[in-house]
């Protein structure tokens, strides 16, 4: 007799359908090895667990298709809920906000990307963001896509420089942004733009000491 186990089929989905939900694991929680990227507070792109410093002159490849949108709910230093979906979807519906969720459901928009060049090469990661200032970067950076696409659809992919701007706050004084700096598009499997590539210049900001970059 066999020592595999069996399931009753009766009132259990398609294998195909079943195919479809797990995918769908890969859009809720990003692929696997997927880095969380973010600006910290001194102005500085860090990524990972342990906050590894980006490399101030590398590249990274946008993945036009990986723009979400949804609701995150934080706790103290922890995410207590999160609901995403593709941008071309509409945004998902919130229950009640999770316990201990001091400003319940906030509005959140992210995307992914890759870097290309440097020690980071080969990375993937995904950016998201609640703030005002990281919002509109995104956003400035969407409707850039959007006009490159209306003008060649055959190179979408912008390679950025991760920079940053930032401005003077009254409450928390200086507050940096995040700045998606397009050096040139290419297409989804990477061949560059014949023509000049179009760029744009970061808003200049005063440099902090640099740290020293941990180990990935």
């Amino acid at each position: 007799m066999s020592n595999i186990t069996t399931f009753k089929s009766a009132n259990l989905p398609t294998v195909k359908s079943l195919s479809s939900a797990l995918r769908s694991l890969e859009k809720d929680v990003g692929p696997i090895g997927t880095a969380i990227l973010k600006m910290d507070k001194t102005g500085h792109w860090v990524f990972g667990a342990d906050q590894t410093e980006v490399e101030k002159d590398s590249l990274w490849a946008i993945n036009p298709f990986s723009f979400v949108h949804g609701y995150i709910a934080w706790g103290v230093g922890e995410v207590l809920g999160e609901m995403m979906v593709a941008l071309t979807d509409p945004l998902p519906e919130t229950p009640e906000a999770p316990s201990g969720a001091a400003r319940g459901w906030e509005r959140q928009i992210g995307l992914s990307l890759k870097c290309i060049s440097g020690d980071d090469k080969g990375l993937e990661a995904r950016f998201s963001t609640t703030s005002v200032g990281g919002k509109r970067s995104v956003q400035e950076l969407g409707v850039l896509i959007a006009e490159q696409v209306d003008k060649d659809p055959s190179k979408p992919v912008a390679v950025i420089h991760l920079d940053k701007a930032h401005y003077a706050h009254k409450a928390y004084g200086r507050v940096y942004t995040p700045v998606f700096a397009v050096q040139e598009w290419v297409s989804m499997d990477g061949e560059a733009q014949a023509e000049d590539a179009p760029e744009i210049d970061a808003p200049e900001a005063d440099e902090a000491p640099r740290r020293r970059r941990a180990a990935v």
